[in-house]
């Protein structure tokens, strides 16, 4: 019998939440040398000069803070740096690099794993624990709906005065953040806050995991969906509707655990997401495996008709977009090492 997902129940204790907030495996490595800048897009070399620079200013700030009147010691604000872009032009190499050159204790997590540490740990433990950080790195800033937008606002405001240099990527200028979702007054006002804490640079560029890369592959069959599944020892065969409904019962930050230690992940009976629900869940999903590297291979509908025209329309396009382009690339591994 294959191995599945859906048997799955992971567990993450509260007070390792922050512990665990890491760059992926893939980013364990990675340097301000090791970014290479198209030629093509003078952004991306400013962008490498920038980041080094913030990086060296969060190590000043952290060596204390400046003197006042009497010479009495005063707690230096923490730095801020918004790298915008579009998909796969580095932001995230980016911020693993100014991770790796400052000092600990350092936070990396998204913008949804920061939001589930909070929610864990409630809001003034959250504080307490990142209060000591040289630097948080939030990769994909996202505004979901306003509560969390209110949320972390007021934990950045908080980490900001308390000397914690805040560092995050995102597909969309701080000014536009939310664009397109919600209208409340009190909701623009939280973003016009935001944007002013980050030095905004922008990252131009194609999306590097779609040069020289064919379209999406073609479904397999389920009989070949589970050979292949079967010659790959500890990889899991799950049916779609099974595994998007065990999805629902797990609080998203699980699903690091959900996936960890699979070598490869097949599922049957794929087809477009039924509501924006399940699709929201199936982001989430897409990213973990992506930062585990965990090939996906499908058989029913290819993988970039998970989520429907309507949904691509609709205010989470950038979020659904960035999950097709993270799944493409993983199927692509797979077809690669098959």
């Amino acid at each position: 019998m294959h191995a599945r997902l859906v048997d799955r129940s992971p567990v993450v204790p509260a007070d390792q939440l922050v512990a665990q907030m890491v760059p992926p495996a893939m980013f364990d490595e990675v340097s301000f040398a090791s970014y290479i800048p198209d030629p093509a897009e003078p952004s991306q070399a400013a962008a490498v000069r920038t980041a080094e620079e913030f990086a060296k200013k969060v190590v000043k700030i952290r060596s204390g803070g400046r003197r006042g009147l009497f010479g009495k010691k005063t707690q230096a604000t923490g730095a801020g740096l918004y790298l915008d872009g579009g998909f796969g032009v580095g932001k995230t190499h980016l911020l693993a690099s100014i991770f790796h050159s400052v000092p600990s204790p350092k936070a990396f997590g998204t913008f949804v794993e920061l939001t589930h540490v909070v929610g864990a740990l409630g809001f003034n433990k959250a504080v307490e624990q990142l209060s000591d950080h040289s630097v948080l790195c939030i990769d994909e800033f996202e505004l979901d709906d306003p509560g969390d937008t209110m949320l972390v606002s007021r934990l950045l405001s908080e980490l900001s005065a308390r000397g914690v240099s805040i560092v995050a990527t995102s597909n969309t200028l701080p000014g536009q953040l939310g664009e397109g979702r919600f209208a409340a007054q009190d909701f623009l006002r939280e973003i016009k806050k935001l944007g002013s804490i980050f030095e905004t640079i922008r990252v131009d560029g194609p999306d590097y995991r779609h040069r020289d890369l064919p379209p999406a592959p073609d479904p397999i069959s389920s009989a070949e969906l589970a050979e292949r599944a079967d010659s790959i020892p500890g990889a899991t065969l799950d049916d779609f509707d099974a595994l998007c409904k065990h999805l629902s019962t797990l609080h998203p930050s699980r699903y690091n655990k959900l996936v960890e230690g699979i070598p490869a992940v097949f599922l049957d009976g794929v087809h477009p997401a039924e509501d924006q629900s399940v699709a929201l869940r199936l982001v989430v999903l897409a990213d973990r495996l992506y930062d585990a590297s965990i090939p996906v291979t499908v058989a029913g509908a290819k993988l970039d008709a998970i989520f429907t025209p309507e949904m691509l329309a609709g205010g989470y396009r950038k979020k659904y977009l960035r999950a097709t382009s993270r799944l493409l690339a993983l199927s692509r591994f797979e077809v690669a090492a098959s």
